[in-house]
């Protein structure tokens, strides 16, 4: 099974190691830091939760020389703006307006969306590895080729999505999430090969 089903946002053993595995994951790329194992798992807890609701201020905590800033676009009116094959790795999109905007072949490992509604945004083969899509409201929005492994896409919506060749391999979806991705999921992603129904482990 390649996605990850998480049913509810309440506290359980995995969902727990779900959130500290994103948090771990987060941390060693964008501020060269990895939670030590040992860590008390409450304290990790926490720790997971500021990294996770309020990345600039962690990674301003706990970042280092070889920390690259990241690009940061809260509240910023990016209707139709054209970032196709660009760098936006770690970027923040907190309440931005995304409409019609194209991120086509953009490498956006790591990147935050929080709280923003994507009308009829392209996404088509960009690269979103381990991204935090946190109450994203996808619209018309153009997923084909897409990557979005081991993406946090919980209180994310798809409506009138193209997900043809998407990979969601070991993405973190709830359970009616992955009932209706996998009513459109058809494809193969060209770049890992995986199979979209297969990566969302449709039935």
């Amino acid at each position: 099974m390649h996605v990850k089903d998480r049913k509810s946002l309440a506290p359980n053993a995995e969902i727990q190691s779900s959130l500290l595995a994103f948090a771990q994951r987060r941390l060693c790329r964008i501020a060269a830091h990895c939670l030590p194992e040992n860590m008390p798992t409450i304290i990790a807890l926490i720790f997971a939760s500021i990294l996770i609701f309020f990345p600039s201020h962690a990674i301003a905590a706990g970042g280092t020389s070889q920390y690259k800033p990241m690009l940061s676009y809260d509240n910023a009116e990016l209707n139709g703006q054209d970032f196709s094959g660009k760098n936006l790795q770690t970027a923040v999109f907190t309440t931005a307006k995304l409409d019609d905007t194209n991120f086509s072949g953009a490498d956006l490992t790591g990147v935050v969306i929080s709280s923003s509604t994507l009308n009829r945004t392209n996404l088509h083969g960009a690269n979103l590895t381990q991204g935090l899509l946190d109450q994203v409201r996808f619209v018309g929005a153009d997923l084909s080729d897409a990557v979005f492994t081991e993406a946090m896409m919980l209180r994310s919506t798809f409506t009138d999505v193209n997900i043809a060749g998407a990979d969601f391999t070991d993405a973190i979806l709830g359970k009616l999430q992955q009932k209706e991705l996998c009513k459109i999921a058809t494809g193969v992603n060209p770049k890992t090969g995986i199979a979209t129904r297969d990566s969302l482990a449709c039935k």
